[in-house]
């Protein structure tokens, strides 16, 4: 608990970081850049300043919520003809293919100008200290190094140089720097500095210039020109990202999806990432009296589970870039919808069909998953001032692609998202995002900050998030409480990521569930897989009380590094 502000995040150094900010007079978006910047040095396997991060704010100048969009766009060479014509059925999950334009720091610079009070150097600065200083590697950290090591070896000689030093594994405890990562991020700086005087605007443009457009565009497309890059189909390949697809990109501030639950308003990103999926799970259970059904009971999860596979499907029938594709948001977020849907929950039977709406059901057939998603990072900030950020920022994966010489991170897969199908809403086209499940949440009550949340997770990310939010609406549990609490997830329904596997009925059941509970789920259909007692994400949250003033913060246990300080 606080009064002044509170950070939330994935990996506690992170978290400093953003303390170190709001001590220094910074405000809550300042301290989630300064956070964003850090996750990407200590926690690379997940998340990389090429990467993308949704984000939403809660600004009190503004007195609302607002999305800030930064997911990258397909290169212009990036076509349906040009993969087909390589002999590719999907897009792959790894090489240059893949890759988009980074998003991400031109959405923290977008926040920065237009909620901040900083310079980018001021919140860069504890980002630049950890690069340049080092610190020691978790456990976790080591185990990604290790899982790559062969890769790196034998293909991706700037990724072993860095990652293997002296030739060896690093272990849990070592000092990790990254030497190039600082020095980028120095020059970015530099580059700031010998424009502010015009103006902290006119610096921060600058800064997305510099990276844009100028020495950092060239070195990505530089080394994706000269380095063949190996994917998970055997084929080598050059990058398709030109220095034109770098320098049109923009970022851009949008309205929020939002629904009202139980007097509450949730707010999410567009459909450009998995969000609405969040708020159609909310529009169908509020049919529901789920208090009385008991928390984590049998009926209370089957009836949330049926209704999570519903709004999936329309995710998987209807989401997509919205500026490519039209996405009948209006009617999937409607009550009269929702009514209509809701009769299609058996409260007996588990369904084995994807059921999108508007459109026929058809039976799921199981087919690979592929390997674990790499994960994601999540932060939350808040300020004395009524600012409340939330961000799920991710991509630029280490394991996926290799490091880009003299800049110290490599580039991201998101591409790996769309499809190679013309009839599927998320089909691959130039210039187009790929949708994201990136998912950060935000709520209002009587149109004041309330609660910000999040989790890595991919496709997990609005099931474990909505039973997070449900925990404190519905049964009335602490913050700590509730991202406690043992969760379920279904697989059920085609995934995001490459290959695109279904797993008709599987529900993942973290083994705190209850035995009995666990068997009830059985006989009404469902095919239960038992994870370990504390695997489900990594949520963070902050709550903010308007009649005492008091912040509240809370960070998952689960893989031991997210933290929460306030002060």
């Amino acid at each position: 608990m606080g009064t002044n502000g509170m950070v939330t995040s994935t990996h506690y150094l992170a978290t400093m970081s953003g303390i170190q900010i709001l001590l220094k007079g910074g405000n809550a978006i300042d301290a989630g850049a300064a956070v964003w910047l850090s996750l990407t040095v200590l926690e690379p396997w997940i998340v990389g300043p090429a990467g993308e991060s949704p984000i939403l704010v809660y600004s009190s100048d503004l007195g609302r919520v607002v999305a800030v969009n930064g997911q990258g766009t397909a290169p212009k060479g990036s076509t349906i003809d040009w993969f087909e014509s390589h002999g590719y059925e999907l897009i792959p999950p790894d090489g240059f293919l893949p890759a988009v334009v980074p998003g991400a720091l031109d959405a923290w610079i977008l926040a920065l100008s237009n909620f901040g009070t900083m310079t980018f150097g001021q919140v860069a600065a504890p980002a630049i200290q950890l690069a340049s200083r080092g610190f020691p590697i978790t456990t976790n950290f080591a185990r990604a190094i290790a899982r790559s090591e062969t890769r790196f070896r034998e293909e991706w000689p700037s990724s072993a140089e860095l990652y293997l030093p002296k030739g060896r594994l690093p272990h849990p405890g070592h000092i990790f720097i990254n030497p190039d990562w600082a020095r980028t991020f120095k020059r970015i700086v530099d580059a700031e500095e010998k424009e502010r005087q015009s103006g902290r605007d006119v610096g921060l443009d600058a800064v997305r210039r510099y990276f844009y457009e100028g020495p950092v565009a060239r070195a990505i497309v530089d080394f994706t020109s000269r380095f063949r890059c190996r994917d998970r189909y055997g084929q080598e390949h050059h990058g398709l990202l030109t220095t034109e697809d770098l320098a049109e990109y923009r970022g851009k501030i949008e309205n929020t999806a939002s629904v009202d639950y139980r007097g509450y308003t949730v707010h999410k990103c567009g459909p450009w990432t998995q969000g609405p999926v969040f708020l159609q799970q909310l529009r169908l259970l509020e049919g529901f009296d789920l208090k009385s059904m008991g928390h984590n009971s049998a009926q209370y999860l089957h009836t949330w589970i049926e209704c999570a596979k519903l709004a999936y499907a329309d995710r998987e029938e209807y989401y997509a870039d919205p500026d490519s594709a039209d996405v009948p948001l209006d009617i999937l977020l409607s009550k009269e919808y929702a009514s209509e849907r809701r009769k299609l929950v058996d409260q007996e039977v588990a369904s084995m069909e994807l059921r999108p709406g508007m459109r026929e059901p058809r039976r799921l057939v199981k087919s690979s998953r592929g390997e674990d998603v790499l994960g994601t990072v999540h932060l939350d900030t808040a300020d004395a001032s009524g600012n409340l950020l939330s961000a799920t920022p991710s991509g630029g994966w280490i394991p996926t692609s290799p490091i880009i010489p003299g800049l110290g991170f490599p580039l991201g897969t998101r591409g790996q998202m769309f499809h190679l199908d013309s009839s599927h809403p998320e089909k691959l086209v130039p210039g187009k995002r790929p949708s994201t499940t990136l998912t950060p949440s935000l709520v209002t009550l009587s149109d004041q900050p309330y609660l910000g949340f999040g989790t890595p997770g991919g496709d997990q990310q609005d099931q474990w998030n909505t039973q997070l939010f449900l925990n404190i609406v519905e049964f009335g549990m602490d913050l700590q409480e509730a991202l406690d609490s043992p969760s379920v997830h279904t697989t059920h329904f085609p995934g995001s990521f490459w290959p695109h596997g279904a797993s008709p009925g599987e529900v993942s059941v973290e083994e705190r569930i209850p035995e009995e509970v666990r068997k009830e789920l059985l006989a009404k259909g469902h095919k239960i897989i038992v994870s370990r007692g504390w695997s489900h994400g990594r949520c963070c949250a902050i709550r903010c009380d308007p009649e005492n003033g008091v912040i509240y913060g809370a960070a998952s246990p689960r893989t031991q590094t997210p933290y929460a300080v306030g002060w």
